[in-house]
C-alpha cells in the first residue's frame, strides 16, 4: 500500500516538473498586440466579405421572414379578426437593424 502511495507521489511529482519546465509565459500586452496587429492585416479583407457577402444574405432573409410572418398575420386577422403586430413589427426592426449595419458597425468595433 505505502509503495503504491509513493509511487502515484513520484509520479506526480515528475508531471508537475514537466508542466513547470515546459509552460510558456504569456503575457496579456503580447497577446493583445498580436491580435490587433492581425486584425489590422485582415481589416479590410473581412470588411468586404460581411459588406459584401453576410449583410445582403441576412438581409434577404430577414426580408422573406417578414413577408411571411406579415403574410400569415393578415391570414389569421382574417380569421380570428385580430392582428398580431409582434412578430411582423421585430422582423422589420431587424430587417431596418441589419440595412443600416454596414454605416457604423466598423466604427464601434
Amino acid at each position: 500500500m505505502k509503495k503504491k502511495t509513493l509511487r502515484i507521489l513520484a509520479c506526480a511529482a515528475v508531471v508537475m516538473l514537466l508542466i513547470t519546465a515546459t509552460a510558456v509565459p504569456a503575457l496579456a500586452a503580447d497577446v493583445a498586440t498580436a491580435i490587433e496587429g492581425t486584425w489590422n492585416t485582415a481589416k479590410t479583407q473581412v470588411q468586404a466579405v460581411v459588406n459584401n457577402v453576410v449583410f445582403p444574405v441576412v438581409d434577404m432573409i430577414l426580408a422573406i421572414l417578414f413577408f411571411v410572418k406579415l403574410g400569415t398575420a393578415y391570414f389569421d386577422y382574417r380569421k380570428h379578426g385580430q392582428f398580431e403586430f409582434a412578430a411582423p413589427c421585430i422582423l422589420f426592426a431587424c430587417l431596418v437593424f441589419t440595412l443600416t449595419a454596414p454605416l457604423y458597425i466598423w466604427t464601434i468595433l
